[in-house]
């Protein structure tokens, strides 16, 4: 393997190596052993690169082989990729939520305005405003993000991205 940092990156985030295995979604024991100078393959060191917030290859010291710095290069690339279409797709879940809002809060001033329904006719908006965005996150959290997650292996949510 190539001399790595991985120990002196978790120390200086004041990290334990159980807590940069609970962060990265690895056992202690892969930790234990990267720290090690033990080889691990370049999704468990994007792994790693992503809980520590750097670069994959910020994690090494010196990259000794071409082939390998090609590889990290190529993760590095389609870590970018996986991030930039999982973004893509949620901004395009969250246009449509907005979308629909505006549909919605049109369509009761509208019905307000005709005067057929009550004073309640305006609480569709509060509703589906504070309800629907709720709702929203409820969703990326249980359905849309462990699709995401399966579908772009090196991406992570965005909660930014919801507003």
């Amino acid at each position: 393997m190539n001399e790595s940092r991985i120990a002196e990156l978790r120390r200086a985030k004041g990290w334990t190596q159980e807590r940069l295995a609970t962060e990265s979604g690895i056992t202690v024991r892969t930790v234990q052993r990267l720290e090690a100078g033990s080889d691990a393959s370049l999704e468990t060191i994007s792994l790693i690169a992503k809980a520590l917030d750097v670069q994959v290859g910020e994690l090494f010291i010196s990259v000794q082989t071409p082939h390998f710095s090609e590889a990290v290069d190529g993760l590095e690339t389609r870590t970018r990729v996986d991030q930039e279409r999982r973004d893509s797709a949620t901004q395009g879940i969250v246009l449509i939520f907005r979308g629909l809002g505006i549909l919605v809060t049109f369509a009761t001033l509208i019905l307000a305005t005709v005067g057929q329904f009550g004073w309640y006719i305006w609480l569709l908006i509060p509703v589906y405003w504070g309800v629907g965005r709720l709702l929203l996150e409820v969703v990326f959290r249980l359905r849309i993000d462990p699709k995401f997650d399966a579908k772009y292996p090196l991406s992570s949510a965005n909660r930014k991205l919801l507003g």
